[in-house]
């Protein structure tokens, strides 16, 4: 059974779309659901100031990519690195076990974004790239909602 919360996210996701303009972009998916997701950033000044996303899965992947885009926006990027699967599943008032890994998807799309901004500026972090290795995604071409 899903939360209030996240069926409001759900059915109303916040930030959903492409952006061509965006600084950096991070896409991923999950091999075993078949979940993908792009998170799109725009930053000023080391500070999100536009995100959006486009995912193709389940209830619990709009929602918590809607939430991330919620939490990240605004932020900071050393606070919206910092942002952890718990954070968003907290968010969002729970999520059943069997669909937290949805969270991560959001999670590591974030990360991925931030990290190809920095990567785009010449900006070599090892701490932010090692978050990726031990992940099981894989990027993903094309993704449509």
């Amino acid at each position: 059974m899903y939360s209030e919360k996240v069926m409001e996210h759900f059915k109303c996701p916040q930030n959903v779309g492409s952006m061509e303009d965006a600084d950096g972009e991070g896409t991923v998916g999950d091999p075993n659901c078949g979940d993908s997701l792009t998170i799109y950033v725009k930053v000023q000044a080391g500070i999100i100031t536009r995100i959006s996303f486009l995912v193709f899965g389940c209830t619990a992947s709009i929602a918590t990519s809607s939430m991330i885009t919620v939490l990240a926006m605004g932020k900071s990027l050393d606070e919206a690195i910092k942002i952890s699967e718990q954070d968003v599943i907290d968010s969002l008032d729970g999520l059943p076990e069997k669909k937290q890994h949805c969270s991560n998807l959001g999670v590591s799309a974030l990360r991925k974004a931030i990290y190809n901004y920095l990567e785009k500026r010449g900006i070599s972090n090892p701490q932010i790239g090692s978050e990726f290795s031990s992940k099981s995604y894989f990027n993903v071409k094309t993704v449509r909602v």
